[in-house]
């Protein structure tokens, strides 16, 4: 089982859910995914990212609600960034 290590930026992003549950529920569907180093399934798109964000993962919680994050080959997952398209690709 992997450990998750937020950055202070995904803690910021994340404030601004707190008030919305469904999207918080989905989030720890796939945090227990990450966590337990299951597959993503598809229909979240995972992919890696180039640009800013080379060398992290991303994948599509619910529609244009994103969770950014870095697999490392030891036990963490960095939890980088969370939001929509124009609030993490400015």
């Amino acid at each position: 089982m992997k450990r998750l290590q937020p950055t202070t930026q995904y803690r910021k992003d994340l404030k601004r859910y707190k008030n919305n549950p469904k999207k918080l529920a989905a989030l720890k569907e796939v945090l227990l995914m990450l966590m337990n180093e299951q597959t993503i399934p598809v229909e979240y798109y995972p992919h890696m990212l180039r640009g800013n964000y080379t060398g992290c993962m991303e994948c599509h919680i619910q529609g244009d609600f994103l969770l950014i994050w870095v697999d490392e080959e030891n036990d963490v997952i960095e939890l980088v960034r969370l939001g929509s398209h124009s609030e993490l690709f400015e």
